[in-house]
């Protein structure tokens, strides 16, 4: 085989490569999102979110404050306004944000007013913090069906737009794992599951 005959035998397999590599499909990207409750004690909060699938993480932190900047100290006093929450970070081609909604109120006790399990004061209060409007109307609709069922009293936990969210000191980040007897110790002594399982039964 001549030279020109090879450059154009190489040149035609190279544009056949090219052609057939455009028509492949574009590799499908996954966004994450974000999305943020209150449901007490952080560290419980935060535990619970990352056992379900499509959940990427869950950072502690406060929300719904005045205070710029709260620490710890701050915001456990109860003279910021915040709330302990957790910001939840997802794949939504997993799960769904109706879908986080739903967990959700089986994390916590709505029936109660600032207060979460063993520990009280507004800094424990329970609180959904919609981001955008189809948020807004997944919660309150998730809100009005819950009560409309009858399994619960009163809901208590508060709807409203989401504020300035502080991500907790670095110690508070993952408490669970970092220190599994003392949280395992904390949780069981808070009795937080056992009213889970009052309100909501075996199963959240």
């Amino acid at each position: 085989m001549n030279t020109r005959r090879l450059l154009a035998t190489l040149l035609l397999l190279v544009l056949g490569a090219s052609a057939g590599a455009a028509e492949q499909p574009a590799a499908k990207t996954s966004t994450v999102r974000t999305a943020i409750f209150a449901g007490g004690c952080f560290w419980c909060s935060e535990a619970d979110f990352e056992k379900l699938p499509g959940v990427t993480g869950a950072e502690s932190g406060y929300t719904a404050g005045q205070t710029v900047n709260p620490t710890y100290q701050q915001v456990s006093s109860g003279s910021t306004g915040h709330t302990e929450a957790v910001r939840v970070s997802y794949d939504p081609q997993k799960v769904s944000y109706p879908q986080l909604v739903e967990y959700f109120w089986r994390t916590i006790d709505p029936t109660v007013k600032d207060r979460q399990f063993c520990d009280v004061g507004s800094q424990y209060r329970s609180g959904i913090y919609w981001q955008n409007e189809e948020e807004r109307k997944v919660a309150e609709n998730s809100r009005d069906a819950l009560l409309a069922s009858g399994k619960l009293p009163r809901i208590e936990t508060e709807l409203q737009a989401a504020s300035a969210f502080y991500p907790a000191e670095e110690y508070h980040q993952s408490y669970y794992k970092k220190n599994p007897i003392r949280y395992a110790y904390y949780r069981s002594g808070c009795g937080r599951d056992l009213r889970l399982q009052q309100i909501w039964g075996s199963s959240k």
